[in-house]
């Protein structure tokens, strides 16, 4: 700071020598004329206010600080937080500081971290991001409840899908869940689709089902890799999620239970035809599921195009710009980096 006075004052003289006025120096510099005598003081050269050393009158000594320390790591105190710790002291009739005061002490000892003995949290890393760029690459899977005419008791949806083509290709539902169950249904599916070793990742979340030993030896077997949510964030499996939202929400949804597990299986068996074969997605530019996974999408937009073409072409004073962009939909990204969270959006099912 004082340098830095110094320096100013010798600019503003300089200028003052070749004829500028004091006045208009201050002013471009950013200080008052009064500022400007002080500073041309000898004792005011300096900024005291810098320089000032005060220690707090309550300052803790070396020897309390060590005392805080001390019984803070005692066996009876080791695995309590200082909220603990302070009013505990306090019923023994004893007090060595505030609970502010300990807290930090004991940050600056780096001693806050986790006092407990049991495992600290484990921090759950993002699943690897995975991309799509044709059919059979990435399925996801899930399982809903079905609700019954019992109270409290359901059926249950396993459902997996191509998130590349958002195609449904395979469903099962059950009266309870089980890992064998999961493991029958992509042993099926595997079959139908011609699914060959190391050729699909399948991702779930962390239900016992997704995770249990006869699913996962299932999957060694049929070579496929598994891929798993992090616990309780459902965006790490939003396919799945939007898939069973249009479930859901479709029109013809039962207002009442199902009366039995035929009953669900006959609605669901509707509402897979539907969602396969007629459903327009809105992420894949309104193909059908079934069309995107036989490739047959890209003719279908090529077609589109063209009558967009001939439509501008017939009546050009109607189109101020570009006609809709019916280009294929490219690489589809699960669980994708930052960079590519900002272009991709999920849209649902």
């Amino acid at each position: 700071m004082r340098q830095e006075r110094e320096e100013l004052l010798r600019l503003i003289n300089i200028a003052r020598d070749a004829g500028a006025r004091q006045s208009a120096a201050c002013e471009i510099i950013g200080i008052s004329a009064k500022t400007l005598q002080r500073w041309s003081q000898p004792e005011n050269i300096s900024d005291d206010r810098l320089d000032t050393q005060r220690e707090p009158a309550n300052k803790m000594t070396a020897l309390e600080r060590q005392r805080v320390i001390k019984v803070a790591n005692d066996p009876e105190y080791a695995e309590l937080p200082p909220a603990q710790i302070v009013p505990k002291l306090a019923d023994e009739g004893c007090f060595i500081a505030s609970e502010s005061t300990v807290y930090r002490i004991l940050k600056a000892e780096k001693q806050l971290g986790h006092r407990l003995k049991s495992k600290p949290v484990k921090k759950v890393e993002k699943p690897k991001p995975l991309t799509a760029t044709g059919p059979n690459q990435i399925y996801t899977w899930d399982i809903t409840y079905l609700p019954t005419v019992v109270r409290g008791v359901f059926l249950y949806l396993y459902l997996v899908l191509d998130i590349y083509s958002r195609k449904i290709v395979g469903w099962q539902i059950h009266e309870e869940e089980l890992s064998a169950l999961a493991a029958d249904l992509m042993t099926d599916i595997c079959r139908r689709e011609d699914v060959k070793p190391n050729e699909v990742t399948l991702h779930s979340d962390n239900g016992s089902p997704m995770k249990g030993a006869t699913m996962l030896a299932t999957l060694q077997e049929l070579g496929i890799m598994p891929s798993f949510s992090r616990p309780s964030v459902s965006n790490d499996n939003p396919y799945s999620e939007a898939a069973f939202r249009t479930l859901k929400y479709r029109p013809n949804y039962p207002d009442k239970p199902f009366a039995d597990l035929q009953a669900a299986r006959a609605w669901v068996q509707g509402f897979v035809d539907w969602y396969n074969y007629e459903h327009r997605h809105s992420a894949i530019k309104f193909v059908t599921p079934a069309q995107r996974h036989d490739g047959e999408d890209i003719r279908i937009l090529a077609d589109r195009r063209q009558v967009y073409l001939k439509a501008r072409s017939a009546n050009p004073l109607r189109w101020s710009g570009n006609i809709r962009n019916w280009d294929p939909v490219g690489e589809v990204y699960l669980n994708p980096g930052k960079q590519k969270v900002e272009k991709e959006v999920y849209k649902a099912a």
